[in-house]
C-alpha cells in the first residue's frame, strides 16, 4: 500500500497582510511551496457576526491572485467582500497534492454542503456548487475530505463540528447543495427546461408532477430545482430578462422550518424574494390574477382535498395551479395520512393526466434513504401493501430489522444507539392509538398526553418541550423534532418524523395493527386522531371511511423513517408472536 498523503491546511489572518505573510512563508517551505502556489486549493473565507458565522467557499489555480480579486471588492458595501473589513476575518487554505480541477470543485461542493449545514453558519454567500462527474482521482474524494474536514477541526470545532452530526441534521437531509443521482439530475434538467418554456411562451397553469415513494429523493430534487430556478433567473437578469418570483411551500410544520433555514443561509430571501409559507397561507395571498412564476409544494400528498378552518376551497392543488403559471409538485399517495387529505381516484389521475398530456409526468424509483438490502425493503413492502408477514431476512448488510418482546426493551435498544455520536438521531415513534389533544389539556389523566402500555408510558412529541426550562430555549425552534435533545425521552408520530430520516427507528405498532388469521390488519377503530378515522363526502355526495387505508400509510411512514436500521414493538399479541417468529434469533 502506497503512503497517506495528508492534506495541508493553513488559517490566516484574512487581509492584505495575512496573505503577504502566508505567501513569504510558503516560498521558504520547499515541496509546500508547489501545492499550496502552484497546485489549485480551495479555500474558505468566514466571519463572525454576533453569535454566527458566515463564509464564502471557493476553489483557484492561483489562491493569491484570486484572494487579491476579492479585497480588490472589500469597498463595495454590496458585496459580501466588504464584511471582511468589518469584522475579524479568517481564512482557511487548502492544499493537496493530488489536487486538481475537478477534485477541488467536489471539496468546494461538499464544504458548502456541510457548512450551510452547521448550526452557527449563519449564511453562505456562494451562488450554486458545480459537482463533477468521473475523474481522476474521484475515488480520493472521501478520504481527502475526512482528513481535509479533521484538520479544519482543530481550528474551530464550533465552525467545523463533528460529520455525524452535520449529517443527521435536518437541513443537510433536504440542502439543495447535494450531489444528485442521474436519475434525479435528469428529471431536474427536463424541470428546468420546461419551466422556463412556459415563461417564455406565456403559457399559464401548467403542472409538473413527480412522483415517488418514501426515500426516493422527491425533497433534495424539489430543492435543488428550487435553488438552481433562482440561480439561472439571476443570470438570466444580468442579460436583461425578467427576474422570477418562485414559492415553495409545504403542509407539515417541521418541514416549513428546514425549508425557511435553507433559503435564509442561502440568502434568497433577502436577495430573491425567495418565499418558503403554507399552502392555505399562499392561496389565500395570492389570486388567479396576483400570481407567481413557480410555486414548488414538497409533500404535495398533504394537500387538503376539501375545506379545513382557514382554507375554504376544494383542491388545495388546483388552487395553487391557478395561481401559478408552473406549479412542480412532488406527491407520494402512500403517505396520504387524514381523510381531508385523501385523494379519490379519479380526482388524482385527473391531476396525472393533465401532466402527462404535457410529458409532465415523472416518478423516482432509486431508494435512496435506507441502507437496507433489497429483501429488506421487499419484507417491508408485504408488510404494508400486501399485509403478510415473511421470514425476515438473516443476511442484512449495512442495516438492521430487529423485533422485541417488550416497550422497554426496544427504548433501551434506542437509547443504547443515540448515545452513540454516530446514530445520536434514533427515536421512538409510534401509531397515532393513544390520546393526544394540545387544546383540551382536561381529559389528561397525567402530566404529559402519553403513550401508555402496561406499565410503561412515555410522553408524546412535543411533551416535554412545553417544560418552563425548555419554552424559553430558542435554539429549539430552528430544529426538527428528532434533533432536540430531550426527544429521546418522548414518542414521535408521523406529525414530527414524516418526511425526515432517523439513524434507527424504533417502531412501536400500537393496538391498531393486529395479525388475525394469518394477515395483518389495520383497525381504525383502535385509533385516537379523528382526522384519520371520521367520515369523508366525496365529490359524488357519498360519505365513506378510509381509516384502513390511512393506517396503513401510516404504518408505512413509520417503517421507511430509518437509514440504518428499523426496531419494532407491536402491541397485538398475535402480531408480535407473528413478528418473533418470522424473526427466529435466540436472543430478541
Amino acid at each position: 500500500m502506497g503512503r497517506e498523503i495528508a492534506p495541508i491546511v493553513c488559517k490566516i489572518t484574512d487581509d492584505e497582510r495575512g496573505l503577504k505573510e502566508f505567501e513569504s512563508k510558503v516560498h521558504a517551505s520547499g515541496k509546500e511551496n508547489d501545492i499550496m502556489l502552484q497546485f489549485p486549493t480551495v479555500y474558505i473565507h468566514n466571519w463572525k457576526d454576533k453569535e454566527d458565522f458566515e463564509v464564502y467557499i471557493g476553489e483557484s489555480n492561483n489562491i493569491i491572485q484570486r484572494t487579491k480579486q476579492h479585497y480588490s471588492n472589500q469597498a463595495d458595501p454590496d458585496k459580501w467582500q466588504y464584511q471582511l473589513t468589518t469584522h475579524n476575518s479568517t481564512l482557511y487554505i487548502i492544499g493537496h497534492e493530488h489536487f486538481n480541477k475537478s477534485l477541488t470543485l467536489d471539496i468546494e461542493n461538499r464544504l458548502m454542503l456541510y457548512m450551510m449545514s452547521v448550526d452557527h453558519v449563519r449564511k453562505i454567500h456562494n451562488l450554486r456548487g458545480n459537482p463533477q462527474n468521473k475523474y481522476y482521482p474521484a475515488n480520493e474524494l472521501d478520504s481527502i475530505f475526512r482528513k481535509v474536514w479533521k484538520k479544519l477541526r482543530k481550528y474551530n470545532k464550533e465552525l467545523f463540528p463533528v460529520e455525524s452530526e452535520i449529517k443527521d441534521s435536518a437541513v443537510f437531509k433536504a440542502s439543495p447543495l447535494h450531489k444528485l443521482t442521474q436519475e434525479q439530475e435528469n428529471i431536474k434538467e427536463i424541470i428546468i427546461q420546461k419551466i422556463f418554456d412556459s415563461l417564455y411562451t406565456g403559457k399559464k397553469n401548467q403542472l409538473i408532477f413527480v412522483e415517488g415513494e418514501a426515500g426516493t429523493g422527491k425533497t433534495v430534487l424539489n430543492s435543488s430545482t428550487f435553488y438552481e430556478i433562482f440561480i439561472r433567473a439571476e443570470e438570466k437578469a444580468e442579460k436583461g430578462d425578467n427576474s422570477i418570483h418562485c414559492c415553495m411551500m409545504v403542509n407539515h410544520d417541521e418541514q416549513i422550518t428546514i425549508y425557511t433555514q435553507i433559503v435564509q443561509k442561502l440568502g434568497l430571501t433577502e436577495k430573491y424574494n425567495a418565499v418558503v409559507c403554507k399552502p392555505t397561507t399562499f392561496i389565500n395571498k395570492h389570486t388567479k390574477t396576483d400570481r407567481v412564476n413557480v410555486a414548488f409544494i414538497d409533500e404535495a400528498h398533504l394537500l387538503l382535498t376539501q375545506g379545513k378552518q382557514s382554507y375554504r376551497g376544494e383542491n388545495q392543488l388546483q388552487d395553487i395551479i391557478d395561481r401559478a403559471d408552473v406549479t412542480v409538485a412532488m406527491f407520494d399517495e402512500n403517505q396520504v395520512l387524514t381523510t381531508d387529505q385523501y385523494w379519490e381516484s379519479d380526482i388524482l389521475e385527473k391531476f396525472k393526466e393533465q401532466a402527462r398530456k404535457s410529458n409532465n409526468l415523472f416518478e423516482l424509483t432509486n431508494q435512496l434513504r435506507m441502507r437496507a438490502p433489497e429483501d429488506i425493503i421487499d419484507w417491508i413492502d408485504n408488510f404494508t401493501k400486501n399485509q403478510q408477514i415473511n421470514q425476515i431476512p438473516n443476511n442484512q448488510g449495512k442495516y438492521e430489522l430487529r423485533i422485541f418482546k417488550n416497550p422497554e426493551a426496544l427504548e433501551l435498544a434506542i437509547k443504547d444507539k443515540a448515545a452513540d455520536d454516530n446514530h445520536k438521531l434514533s427515536r421512538l415513534i409510534a401509531t397515532y392509538d393513544w390520546a393526544y389533544n394540545n387544546k383540551d389539556t382536561k381529559k389528561r389523566i397525567s402530566k404529559y398526553w402519553e403513550v401508555s402500555i402496561g406499565k410503561w408510558h412515555k410522553p408524546w412529541n412535543r411533551e416535554l418541550k412545553k417544560a418552563p426550562e425548555l419554552k424559553k430555549d430558542k435554539a429549539l425552534k430552528s430544529l426538527s423534532w428528532a434533533e432536540q435533545p430531550q426527544t429521546i425521552d418522548e414518542v414521535g408520530s408521523t406529525f414530527t418524523i414524516q418526511g425526515f430520516d432517523l439513524n434507527y427507528a424504533g417502531v412501536i405498532l400500537g393496538p391498531s395493527v393486529k395479525y388475525r388469521n394469518g394477515k395483518v390488519v389495520f383497525d381504525p377503530s383502535e385509533k385516537n386522531y379523528k382526522r384519520m378515522t371520521q367520515n369523508r363526502t366525496l365529490s359524488n355526495g357519498k360519505k365513506m371511511k378510509f381509516g384502513e387505508t390511512l393506517t396503513k400509510h401510516e404504518v408505512r411512514v413509520l417503517m421507511t423513517r430509518g437509514v440504518e436500521g428499523l426496531y419494532i414493538y407491536a402491541c397485538d399479541k398475535e402480531l408480535r408472536d407473528a413478528l418473533i417468529t418470522a424473526y427466529r434469533r435466540e436472543k430478541i
